[in-house]
């Protein structure tokens, strides 16, 4: 809403077969009561399912576009990022390397910083310490990223704010 306050409906491409696209839409949902937003979901499991969804939700306006972390959603980032760009429809993505493929932009969790953890519980547990008793780890660092060159291409006009908020500006 603060990159683009004329959204009023928003679509949400998930993996309906992973778990973790139930909760993820679920918060996507109850945030978008409280912005009174109007919520759809789309598959994203093929270009057909893809090319479908996004070409009908375009025909009416005011559409914004959240593409949820998920396995199809990577495969298929390059055609989401252009008919998305093609179709003037802003959107925000999960991890950095949509926003610099070319997508508007990315909030999500530091993709490098797992495995940063993971080496280190490897040391921790050659060096003595049961695995059963290492805690489990969430992410701790998540990052914005704005790609001002799509934002000119969508004729969005990025407010100084949350350029500040911003964690890396692609140009």
């Amino acid at each position: 809403m603060q990159v683009d306050p004329r959204i009023t409906r928003v679509l949400v491409f998930r993996d309906y077969v992973d778990p973790s696209g139930v909760g993820q839409f679920g918060a996507i949902q109850t945030a978008a009561e409280s912005l009174r937003v109007e919520v759809s979901a789309a598959g994203s499991r093929d270009k057909e399912e893809i090319e479908h969804a996004l070409v009908a939700f375009a025909r009416l306006a005011n559409g914004g576009l959240i593409v949820t972390a998920s396995a199809p959603g990577a495969v298929h980032r390059e055609l989401i990022i252009t008919l998305a760009a093609q179709l003037k429809i802003p959107a925000i993505y999960p991890f950095r390397f949509y926003a610099s493929s070319g997508g508007l932009m990315s909030y999500g969790p530091n993709t490098v910083e797992p495995y940063v953890r993971a080496a280190e519980y490897v040391s921790r547990v050659l060096n003595g310490e049961k695995p059963a008793d290492l805690p489990v780890q969430a992410p701790t660092k998540y990052e914005l990223v704005l790609n001002m060159k799509a934002a000119k291409a969508l004729g969005i006009e990025i407010l100084p704010t949350f350029l500040a908020r911003s964690d890396e500006v692609i140009e």
